[in-house]
């Protein structure tokens, strides 16, 4: 029954003014204030360079990650308009920093191709900073303004205007340069930039605008044994090269990927595609630069394109004869890289994060150029890549055949269901699956630990033997024979590939915790491997997440710290001092059910990650990198990322 004393008129309406509403609600504007949504406020300030760059002013940026965690942005465009906007009477700089909606690229005449299309890309990366400096490089004159997030009367002004726009020097440059400091009052604790994905990003940014060239600089050299990190970036391939550096498993079917170009008045579009030895797809989509995660019109487009060809060609061929049916568009999909790039003055994207592309008209454009470049490399006498992915498609649709065939007798899927849970899986009580959780446990001694530390009405404990299988290389029904992962399928109660079915789900939280070590951080990317692969919806409605053990635990005068990594034990142990006593965990099975409540599992107190779809594609090239049969990646990779020559001195420095 409605409350009536709660009066219900005109004056309830708030007017948030200025950019309160970015503070009020930042996961409407960065998705989220994990480390994804921190990152996002880098990828917004890059996003203008970019616009700058792709429209043929300047051709390098440079971005540098600070030791106080600021991040800098520097491009060499033509800089933002210093002058005085007359409807506003504010000037360019400031209008931009600080007002929702405002922009160059509503119309236009200043950018023929832009992925800042809603305006409030830089104003969101000032609200969400403690503070937020702004030099531009232009006329000859260098320009200056800051602008900070205050505390006045209890209340926080975001982006507020501390220091006006004014003339700091002369330059004979052109650009600009964005400081600001992310606000630690907004993100998650312990979210912090990444050197690698930041330059994992810049790279993508170098393919598909040729020419593009950036500099990373990571001056945090508490991160790196006292060393600063640098990378210069500026790949000459195109998306040709970008597509055989995604190959995640297995050797090309043909040397060189199938290349479709196209550019008329507004629309532009530009794929890669090559495929492999393995069963894995690969699919980035763009759009103005910006990653389409969720796809959208330029990619049901190019499929649609890419199997009507291939079927036609297929029976061009004899391949396919009269009495045989199509190929379906999974059959292409096994041992598929490709890269999508489309520009267009009006995209509409779903969200402000700009995740899917909602331009209908986009996939019948997209459709037209993939139809008529593809049948004009099927006329010609030697098509070698069309034999080689038609006999690729051969081979999935027999796969596929035998699979429904298995599944539709009832003997694929008997594992499942005959697994018996009992002395494996200790349930909670709740029967609410949007409360429950459910913890797969790395080891029997760490899942004894959860057992009796958990909440028994809504926590689930799954412990693992050993590390699961590594799906990598591994059809379906090859997963359907190992017991750890079919344990895991019957707990969730959602069954697997086309049988899915999120209605099921036992649990809305499931949460991966292993140990904070290599081992630990190899059997989190085999699982995400495997909920990338088989049950993808998991990781898309937001139901997959990871456990944050902590590393440390800090003892002074009855008070008790926890550190997570060893950036935090630092400041931990500036706060406590000297005299405290440390304790380092090697794994979860080292602490008692108290304080693995305390630390991993109280949901008061723990830090879970939520995984998306950009962890899940890191997390499945991480494991072809370490298990798949490039010998010399695997050597780089360990090179890269293993330190074996840091003495563990953390009891002689601190105790």
């Amino acid at each position: 029954m409605a409350n009536d004393n709660k009066t219900y008129d005109a004056n309830s309406l708030v007017t948030l003014k200025g950019l309160e509403a970015v503070r009020l609600r930042p996961g409407m504007y960065i998705g989220s204030t994990d480390n994804r949504g921190m990152h996002h406020l880098v990828w917004e300030i890059i996003d203008n360079a970019m616009d700058e760059l792709s429209n043929g002013y300047g051709d390098r940026i440079d971005v540098v990650i600070y030791e106080d965690e600021s991040v800098s942005v520097r491009d060499y465009g033509r800089g933002i308009p210093t002058g005085i906007n007359k409807q506003s009477q504010m000037n360019g700089v400031e209008l931009v920093f600080t007002q929702l909606h405002a922009g160059g690229k509503f119309e236009n005449a200043n950018y023929a191709y832009s992925g800042g299309l809603h305006g409030v890309g830089a104003s969101v990366a000032n609200a969400l900073s403690e503070w937020c400096v702004v030099e531009v490089h232009q006329n000859g004159k260098l320009y200056r303004v800051r602008f900070e997030s205050r505390t006045v009367a209890g209340k926080i002004i975001s982006g507020d205007t501390v220091e006006p726009l004014h003339v700091v020097g002369k330059t004979d440059e052109t650009g600009t340069f964005v400081h600001f400091l992310p606000d630690k009052r907004v993100f998650n604790k312990g979210c912090r930039i990444s050197f690698e994905t930041i330059c994992k990003r810049a790279r993508e940014w170098c393919y598909l605008n040729k020419g593009a060239h950036f500099t990373i600089r990571d001056k945090r050299t508490f991160l790196y044994n006292g060393e600063e990190k640098f990378a210069d970036i500026k790949p000459e391939g195109g998306l040709a090269e970008f597509a055989k550096a995604c190959i995640l498993s297995g050797e090309a079917l043909y040397p060189e990927p199938i290349c479709i170009y196209s550019k008329t008045p507004g629309f532009e579009v530009d794929i890669a595609v090559i495929h492999n030895t393995g069963y894995d797809e690969i699919m980035l989509s763009y759009v103005n630069n910006i990653r389409t995660i969720e796809g959208g019109y330029h990619e049901v487009g190019f499929r649609s394109a890419w199997t009507k060809c291939f079927n036609d060609y297929a029976r061009k061929k004899n391949v396919l004869k009269d009495k045989d049916d199509n190929f379906s568009g999974d059959d292409f999909k096994e041992g598929l890289v490709a890269i999508i790039s489309v520009r267009l003055r009006d995209p509409q994207f779903e969200g402000q994060t700009k995740t899917k592309l909602g331009n209908i008209d986009v996939r019948g454009k997209v459709e037209s150029v993939v139809t008529e470049t593809l049948t004009n490399m099927m006329n010609a006498k030697d098509f070698k890549a069309g034999t080689a992915i038609l006999a690729k498609a051969v081979e999935a649709q027999k796969a596929r055949m035998r699979a429904k065939l298995a599944k539709d007798s009832g003997r694929l899927l008997k594992n499942v269901n005959s697994i018996n849970l009992v002395g494996k899986l200790s349930n909670c009580s709740g029967k609410k699956p949007e409360l429950n959780e459910l913890f797969i446990v790395e080891g029997n001694s760490a899942g004894g630990s959860a057992k009796q530390g958990r909440d028994t009405k809504t926590q689930a404990i799954l412990p693992l033997r050993g590390k699961p299988m590594n799906v990598q290389k591994k059809r379906l029904d090859q997963v359907l024979q190992n017991e750890e992962l079919v344990s895991i399928i019957n707990a969730l109660g959602v069954g697997i590939a086309d049988k899915f079915d999120i209605r099921n789900l036992n649990y809305h939280k499931v949460i991966i915790l292993a140990d904070a070590d290599q081992d630990g951080a190899h059997i989190r990317a085999i699982l995400i491997t495997f909920f990338f692969r088989f049950m993808r919806p998991l990781i898309e409605d937001g139901h997959l997440y990871i456990g944050m053990p902590p590393l440390y635990k800090v003892e002074k005068g009855g008070k008790v710290i926890y550190a997570y990594d060893d950036v935090e034990l630092e400041s931990v142990l500036q706060e406590v001092g000297r005299g405290a006593k440390l304790n380092r965990y090697k794994g979860l099975g080292e602490m008692n059910p108290e304080q693995l409540w305390e630390t991993t599992m109280n949901p008061a107190n723990r830090s879970l990650i939520r995984v998306s779809i950009e962890d899940a594609s890191e997390a499945e090239m991480m494991v072809n990198t370490l298990m798949g049969d490039d010998i010399t990646a695997r050597k780089n990779y360990i090179n890269e990322n293993a330190n074996f020559n840091r003495v563990d001195d953390f009891v002689a420095k601190y105790n």
